[in-house]
């Protein structure tokens, strides 16, 4: 697999790819009709933890794909197998828990392993997954830290099996835009970026509110999506950061996670991006460009549904409902159908946690900190 360090080159290419994602797939790329709405012609996604994401998110969203679809469950909540049983036809063979979870390899109803555990689970789970002959999706943020990504992607390329990243933005068509203006500089040069994501949490029994389980706080849940933005709208990677953290208003919520966070980037452009996220107070949900001659944004930016563009001359963007869920996991099956690189891989992964170090590390200092690349 390639280092994923955008260049011209690669920007084109994650822009096409990604463009192709979010369409339907020509009925020639992959034989009849019938073959496109059979199950047999589909690969057969297990999906690992059963939490909201996945009950809401990803299982619905599978009833709308056309090149994967639900086969299996892994569980450690025996109470709601015969929920997802029903709902979604799910026969005994493919129903898991988590101590006979290798057995999977066994079993060729199952493709593809959806990781959706806690994210000090993540490295365990994939490296089992690969080490049992099947593709991996691993939800965002990859892992916990470095190290753990550099375990997953070396277990996946010894098994010979694809490792993507749950980054459902890279398959939206409104993100796929800022892309296109921010990288063909349709309103010139980006001067400035701005990002926000910030809610206010739960008030305990969360399991994002503990570092064990978590690694972080909303940096890790929220503000990834932030970084992601800044990256993939400018075409670039940053090469130095700065943080920091207010006094926490809550400390018998936030123990040993941060509850907000403020971080700037520096752009190999000289552009810089000043990014916030948090658990507290202010709701925000935003990604602008300023460039030398307007700028463009979405606002809201990151949700599941109800994205809106705008821009200085006043164009807007619609497009009709979809789901970001079902773009992704049809765009992964199709790349790992025909033998293709994914466009959200576990370089990428890594290279964003790389970049989270980097930003803890300039919070907990006061300094800024270099990113080598």
């Amino acid at each position: 697999m390639k280092k994923n360090i955008p260049d011209n080159s690669r920007r084109k290419f994650i822009f096409t790819v990604g463009i192709s994602a979010i369409g339907l797939p020509l009925l020639s790329s992959f034989g009849s009709l019938d073959d496109l709405i059979s199950n047999k012609k589909k690969l057969g996604i297990a999906l690992v933890g059963l939490g909201k994401y996945a009950a809401e998110q990803l299982a619905p969203a599978l009833l709308q794909t056309e090149d994967c679809y639900l086969a299996g469950i892994v569980t450690g909540t025996p109470s709601k197998i015969p929920i997802w049983k029903e709902k979604y036809n799910i026969p005994d063979k493919n129903i898991y828990n988590y101590e006979n979870f290798d057995s999977i390899k066994n079993n060729p109803d199952i493709d593809i392993v959806y990781i959706v555990l806690p994210n000090s689970m993540h490295a365990e789970y994939t490296i089992r997954a690969a080490e049992a002959g099947k593709d991996v999706i691993c939800e965002k943020p990859m892992a916990i830290s470095v190290a753990e990504c550099d375990q997953m992607i070396a277990a996946c390329k010894k098994a010979g099996k694809s490792l993507s990243i749950g980054y459902r933005l890279h398959f939206d068509p409104y993100h796929l835009e800022m892309v296109k203006m921010g990288t063909q500089k349709k309103y010139g040069e980006i001067k400035k970026m701005k990002a926000a994501f910030a809610f206010e949490a739960p008030k305990k029994n969360w399991w994002r509110l503990d570092k064990k389980y978590a690694g972080g706080g909303p940096l890790m849940d929220l503000g990834i999506y932030c970084l992601q933005g800044i990256i993939y709208t400018t075409g670039m990677i940053p090469i130095a950061v700065t943080a920091q953290s207010p006094p926490v208003s809550n400390k018998g919520i936030f123990i040993d996670v941060e509850e907000t966070i403020t971080w700037q980037m520096e752009m190999p452009n000289g552009a810089i991006a000043e990014c916030r996220t948090s658990y507290s107070g202010e709701y925000q949900n935003f990604l602008k460009a300023e460039t030398d001659k307007g700028w463009f944004e979405l606002n809201p930016a990151f949700s599941y549904d109800g994205i809106k563009s705008s821009t200085s001359d006043g164009k807007k963007l619609q497009f009709s409902k979809f789901s970001q869920q079902a773009k992704q996991m049809d765009g992964i099956a199709i790349s790992i159908k025909n033998n293709q690189e994914s466009i959200v891989p576990g370089e990428m992964g890594r290279r964003d946690m790389k970049i989270i170090e980097a930003i803890y590390k300039a919070m907990n200092t006061g300094k800024r900190v270099a990113i080598e690349w």
